[in-house]
C-alpha cells in the first residue's frame, strides 16, 4: 500500500502512468471546399502549409469553374430560309382577283379557292359543276371591271360541296290574357360552293386604279 501510494505521489511515475493521447493526423487532401475557405479566413503564418494549399486549390478550380462554353448559334441553311420567306409572303399575300355574283336575289363577294354558303340551288347534287353569269364587278390588283349592270362574258366557276341546313331559327308566338303560346323552330336549307375560278372578264372595258401611296 505505501509503494502504491509513494508511486503515485512521486513526479515521475505520474508522468509514466499519465495516458498519451494521440491526436489524428491532419490530412489537407481531404478538404472540402467550405473548410478550405474557413481556413483561409483564419489568422496563420504565412509559411503555414494549409494556407498555401487551399490557395492553390482555390486558384486550380476556380478559373474552371467561370469557363462558359458559348458557341454561336449555327446559321440556318439558305435553302430553309428561302423556303420560309416563301411560305410567310404566300400566306399573308391577298387573293390576286375577285368578283361579285348574285345567286337568287343576294350578292355574294367571292374570291377563287374559298366556299360561300348561298340560298338552296334546286337540282344541284354534291360535286356538280355550275356556273354563275350574273357578274357584277370583278376587280384586281390594278384594274376594276363594273358590269352595267353585269361583266358581259364574265363567269364564276364552282363546285356543289354540301346540301345542308341554316341553325335554327325560334319563333315564339304570345297573346296575352288569351292562353296562346307558340314555339316554332326553323332551319333555311342552304348549298355550300366553293369557287375556283373567275374567267371571262378580260375583254370588258376595266378602269384603272391608281397606285397605293
Amino acid at each position: 500500500m505505501a509503494s502504491t501510494l509513494g508511486a503515485f505521489a512521486s513526479p515521475s511515475s505520474a508522468i509514466k502512468l499519465t495516458p498519451k493521447i494521440q491526436f489524428p493526423s491532419f490530412n489537407p487532401l481531404f478538404l472540402s471546399r467550405s473548410h478550405s475557405n474557413r481556413l483561409l479566413a483564419l489568422p496563420s503564418s504565412p509559411s503555414s502549409p494549409l494556407r498555401i494549399f487551399s490557395q492553390r486549390w482555390k486558384l486550380s478550380v476556380a478559373p474552371e469553374a467561370l469557363e462558359v462554353d458559348e458557341k454561336p448559334p449555327e446559321p440556318e441553311p439558305v435553302e430553309v430560309q428561302i423556303e420560309a420567306s416563301l411560305a410567310s409572303d404566300a400566306k399573308g399575300k391577298p387573293e390576286d382577283v375577285f368578283a361579285v355574283v348574285m345567286v337568287g336575289s343576294r350578292q355574294y363577294i367571292v374570291f377563287p379557292g374559298r366556299f360561300i354558303y348561298t340560298q338552296r340551288l334546286k337540282g344541284a347534287n354534291v360535286n356538280d359543276k355550275i356556273v354563275l353569269n350574273k357578274v357584277l364587278l370583278v376587280g384586281t390588283r390594278t384594274k376594276a371591271y363594273i358590269g352595267e349592270p353585269v361583266v358581259t362574258n364574265a363567269a364564276v366557276h364552282a363546285v356543289v360541296e354540301e346540301q345542308g341546313l341554316n341553325r335554327k331559327v325560334i319563333v315564339f308566338k304570345y297573346k296575352k290574357k288569351k292562353n296562346y303560346r307558340r314555339n316554332i323552330g326553323h332551319r333555311q336549307p342552304n348549298t355550300r360552293i366553293r369557287i375556283t375560278g373567275i374567267t371571262g372578264y378580260e375583254d370588258f372595258p376595266a378602269e384603272t386604279l391608281p397606285a397605293p401611296a
